[in-house]
């Protein structure tokens, strides 16, 4: 009941609209790239014209997508966007006691990042309590090719796909968005010095994401930063899909040769940070 006494509009409708989407999210739906009307009026027992409504107005909002040669539908565009947005927003939450811990117990700083096209997009940052420390990289865009966090978002995907995505941002500048702040003092190189350049090529992104598979991380040593080395791994969604990575950057004189066992704590917080979102390996 409201709180005027009367009972809640159109919670039946509601329901009716959540079992479809349901329906339409399943294996059978999947198998058959959507459910035409017929099929989801004789899944749900409702009659076909109020079927046939429903779905009309489902797609009109853009949580459907009508097949017009085969007049089926599939879960629509608007339906992922929305949640995309929401597993975005779970994750900076449930990413915070994470990069807590890997700043406070590493005592450098670290990141949460996504992909967005062909660069990454640092969502969180926890600062290094050390006064000498690296940027803090919050709202800011870089070429994913360049960087661990990127390799990392990458590492899942297939070699089609990966060369369709190199050839449109293989060449793109190390910084899309604003500059960062200089912090302690530390510069964004345009290119890696050619002894410090892992990927140089599609072929060699190619063998340093068998590697970041392999290994379970990646590692950065000055390509992105003169004097900052790095470490990133990768943050699974429930379906086992990277949707994310975890960074740390500190600097190489203060890491020294620790670079891999840093690499392999970050590994596992975001193993942690994996199950927290629902993954099961």
């Amino acid at each position: 009941m409201t709180e005027t006494g009367s009972p809640r509009r159109n919670s039946s409708g509601l329901t009716r609209d959540i079992e479809i989407l349901e329906l339409l999210g399943g294996a059978e739906a999947e198998v058959s790239n959507g459910m035409g009307v017929v099929r989801i009026a004789q899944l749900t027992g409702r009659d076909k014209s109020v079927v046939s409504r429903t779905l009309a107005t489902l797609a009109d909002a853009g949580l459907l997508d009508r097949d017009e040669n085969t007049l089926s539908y599939r879960l629509g565009h608007r339906l992922f966007a929305l949640a995309a947005m929401t597993m975005e927003s779970r994750m900076i939450g449930e990413s915070r006691f994470r990069l807590r811990r890997i700043a406070q117990n590493a005592r450098e700083t670290a990141h949460l990042c996504v992909l967005r096209g062909g660069n990454v997009l640092t969502i969180a940052s926890e600062l290094s309590p050390h006064e000498f420390r690296t940027t803090g990289w919050e709202g800011i865009t870089t070429a994913a090719w360049r960087t661990p966090s990127g390799r990392v978002l990458l590492s899942d995907w297939d070699d089609e796909a990966l060369a369709q995505w190199y050839q449109e941002h293989g060449q793109d500048q190390p910084i899309v968005g604003p500059i960062p702040p200089r912090g302690a003092g530390f510069s964004v190189l345009q290119s890696p010095p050619g002894d410090k350049a892992v990927v140089t090529d599609l072929a060699s992104l190619r063998a340093e994401l068998a590697r970041i598979r392999s290994t379970g991380y990646a590692l950065l040593d000055e390509e992105l930063e003169l004097g900052v080395v790095g470490a990133s791994a990768p943050v699974r969604d429930f379906s086992g899909r990277i949707v994310a990575a975890l960074n740390v950057s500190a600097p190489k004189m203060r890491i020294g040769d620790r670079l891999p066992s840093l690499a392999r704590f970050v590994a596992q917080n975001a193993q942690d940070l994996s199950r927290d979102l629902g993954y099961r390996a």
